[in-house]
């Protein structure tokens, strides 16, 4: 490896550090805008996002992407599909995290590559490996032990892991550039999100004006929250490889996990203890299973390339699709998590709303 490509690897982890990083210490960040609510919250960042993201793109004049977006009516309408499911996802996380369910917030994150797995099956029809199945019937059990656990079904995490899935599974069939989904989703929320910070003023109920020039500034930086770690992640995706990008996704919400219970300090009973111990044996068998094939498809891409003299292997693109997809544990045409690590165009987003797969034309 020649000391160029290794500083850019090292480039690349640093940014994808602070890109899971940033999104993991996130919990921290949110409390800071109280009084107000999860939704005048949610509505700053719809508004301050597309306010950071759209400078951005002038700046850098990337805006011929935009044109065609509109001149397809069908994509059109799937942004707006994951602009709605993105706005769940945003909403129920914010309110987790200043109700003081962060635990359960980190949850969702956790679960959230089994849920994408089951969905692949049941609307995908994909096929799972022994282990995939292994890890996704470990994960069921986690469940009904958190709902013992509970009392009920944890429902913050269902919720976010499900919104996220779906997210995902959206973003797989628009195929925009990280950057670029962000405006697209936040420019359709805006409208509704600045009518609803209008009503609320006009109520004499929005925390923006009346709190000091500190608060306001902190929901502006709503934005920035949102678009600069979703930078670094796009900056880590096009220099490290795939399936260090998808060991990286944990990072988040282990880092939330950690604040819920020893910053927050939220209850972690004996049986809850026992459901987050299923969940972390469920995503071992997951990335055991996603770096064991993943090796041998670099093994068998190696004698491909041996068998035709260095030159292009003739299934390069199954063998390299391959790759990308058990970096992330998933099933070939599954959508990949926010962080998961994929080859090919896929989802877009993360932890909390976070941009999903890497994409080569990330920002570098």
């Amino acid at each position: 490896m020649t000391g160029s490509s290794r500083s850019e690897q090292r480039i690349g982890l640093v940014n994808g550090f602070a890109a899971y990083g940033m999104w993991g210490l996130v919990p921290l960040f949110w409390p800071l805008l109280k009084p107000a609510g999860a939704g005048e919250i949610l509505a700053h960042r719809m508004v301050w996002s597309l306010a950071f993201v759209a400078v951005a793109l002038l700046f850098v004049r990337r805006w011929a992407w935009a044109g065609d977006l509109l001149r397809q009516p069908r994509r059109l309408a799937l942004v707006t599909v994951a602009a709605a499911v993105i706005t769940v996802n945003w909403g129920v996380y914010i309110w987790a995290v200043n109700s003081g369910h962060v635990v359960e917030a980190s949850l969702g994150y956790f679960i959230n590559p089994l849920v994408t797995i089951a969905m692949g099956v049941l609307l995908l029809k994909e096929r799972l490996r022994p282990a995939q199945w292994a890890a996704v019937g470990t994960g069921f059990a986690a469940v009904l032990v958190l709902t013992i656990g509970y009392g009920q079904p944890p429902w913050i995490s269902l919720c976010l892991a499900f919104s996220f899935a779906t997210y995902g599974l959206v973003k797989k069939k628009v195929n925009l550039g990280g950057v670029e989904s962000l405006t697209a989703e936040t420019a359709i929320q805006f409208l509704p999100a600045l009518g609803y910070l209008l009503w609320l003023g006009a109520r004499g109920e929005s925390t923006f004006t009346t709190e000091g020039a500190g608060h306001a500034a902190l929901l502006a930086a709503t934005g920035v929250v949102t678009a600069i770690p979703l930078v670094c992640f796009g900056a880590a995706a096009i220099r490290v490889p795939l399936s260090t990008l998808g060991l990286l996704q944990y990072l988040a919400p282990v880092f939330q996990f950690l604040l819920g219970v020893f910053y927050f300090g939220e209850a972690m009973p004996p049986e809850r203890w026992a459901g987050f111990a299923l969940v972390w044996l469920a995503l071992t068998l997951l990335t055991w299973d996603a770096l064991r094939t993943a090796h041998r498809t670099a093994r068998t891409l190696r004698a491909q390339l041996d068998r035709t003299g260095g030159g292009v292997p003739p299934d390069k693109g199954g063998a390299v699709r391959e790759a990308g997809v058990v970096a992330s544990g998933m099933p070939e045409g599954e959508p990949h998590r926010a962080g998961a690590a994929t080859a090919v165009p896929a989802r877009t987003g993360g932890q909390d709303g976070q941009e999903p797969g890497p994409q080569r034309r990330a920002l570098d």
